[in-house]
């Protein structure tokens, strides 16, 4: 944003702090009446004909839009991606672990990405990992939904699952 002597316009349009339209003057008048009330001339509409000035004081205005930025990023909520790596040949007692820990991150309200690695003569067997797969979201049935369905990707197959809301 340019402010009082940055702004290099001939004329423009100004706002008193009070919110009230000033008109159309040229910008030394402009900045004759901020400097008499001891604020800024801020250039707020650079684009329009002729440029949109504020008379306001700056470095309030700038903490206050610090201030709600802040208070945006506070209310945001961040869903982080945790993985879980399932084997070709998993035991049972393994894959139960795992669907448990599934569990857990998706009632977190985290996705969860589910990947198996194929490594050599496995890479024949890309039908059996499906089925590793789909018996893995069954067991996250209940407390997940399918975001985006076993694909194979190189040597890897992922799928991912979403909490449900």
């Amino acid at each position: 944003m340019q402010i009082n002597e940055q702004i290099r316009d001939r004329e423009v349009r100004v706002i008193s702090d009070s919110g009230e339209q000033l008109g159309i003057m040229p910008t030394r008048e402009a900045l004759k009446k901020a400097e008499e009330k001891n604020l800024d001339l801020v250039k707020i509409a650079p684009t329009a004909k002729p440029p949109v000035c504020k008379i306001m004081d700056y470095g309030k205005y700038r903490f206050e839009k610090a201030k709600r930025e802040k208070e945006a990023r506070k209310n945001q909520k961040t869903v982080e991606i945790k993985e879980i790596r399932l084997s070709l040949n998993i035991d049972t007692h393994d894959f139960e672990t795992k669907a448990n820990h599934a569990e857990k991150f998706l009632k977190a309200g985290n996705k969860v990405k589910v990947s198996i690695r194929f490594r050599g003569r496995e890479m024949a067997h890309t039908d059996l990992g499906l089925v590793s797969m789909e018996r893995f979201a069954e067991a996250c049935r209940e407390f997940s939904n399918i975001e985006k369905p076993a694909k194979l990707e190189g040597r890897q197959m992922l799928m991912f699952l979403a909490p449900l809301k």
